[in-house]
């Protein structure tokens, strides 16, 4: 049986239902179409997604969050206080660097909890986000947080009594700063929250080892 080579019976095998030598009229509106119901899904993924994967109120992250924005703001006060009356240059260069260090991770903080149109503070009482914290909060102060009377004597200490008093009180401030990072790099998986918690176990273990130096040449042997 010869076979035709007659370009109009080709072009009809090719787009049955269509006229002889006419393309196909459906293919270019199922293309179209795709890409619109594409760009479309593409839109609401990025305008819905988001909002849904937030952490909630609840969440170890925002308590994380707001209790070490509140255990932040403490460091800031105290680094402030000794950076204004030490005489010790060293004293005053690792308390500036803390305070300017925390101050700029506060910001941090507060602006994801804002980002996840969250309040900066929580009804939950502090240290709610990390299990078996029974025994961490004292009187209403989270782990290595000084007392009201701490930072009144730190406030009206002069010379060297400051400088051991500060660093007394950092040293502790630290240590208790640590094992909350520490907490929430384990029990978050939020990448932000483990960047910046790792950061603060870094920078604050190297604060501790040059605070250990400072007190042991201030104290008296």
């Amino acid at each position: 049986m010869p076979v035709s080579t007659d370009s109009g019976a080709a072009a009809s095998v090719a787009a049955p239902g269509g006229p002889p030598g006419a393309a196909p009229r459906t293919q270019p509106w199922i293309a179209i179409a795709t890409l619109i119901l594409g760009l479309a899904l593409g839109v609401a993924a990025g305008l819905v997604i988001p909002r849904f994967t937030h952490p909630g109120t609840d969440s170890v992250e925002a308590g994380f969050l707001r209790d070490m924005s509140t255990h932040h703001a403490q460091a800031v006060e105290m680094s402030m206080t000794a950076h204004a009356n030490s005489s010790n240059p060293r004293i005053v260069t690792l308390a500036g660097d803390i305070a300017l260090t925390q101050h700029g991770q506060i910001g941090y903080m507060q602006a994801w909890l804002r980002d996840w149109d969250l309040s900066p503070t929580g009804t939950e009482a502090p240290m709610a986000w990390m299990p078996n914290s029974a025994g961490s909060v004292v009187n209403g102060l989270m782990p290595g947080m000084a007392t009201p009377e701490q930072l009144d004597s730190l406030r009206k200490a002069t010379g060297n009594a400051l400088d051991i008093q500060f660093l007394t009180l950092m040293r502790a401030h630290h240590l208790g700063g640590i094992h909350m990072a520490q907490e929430a790099i384990e029990l978050s998986d939020d990448e932000n929250i483990d960047w910046l918690a790792q950061t603060m176990v870094a920078g604050q273990q190297g604060e501790l080892a040059l605070i250990d130096s400072l007190l042991k040449d201030l104290q008296p042997a």
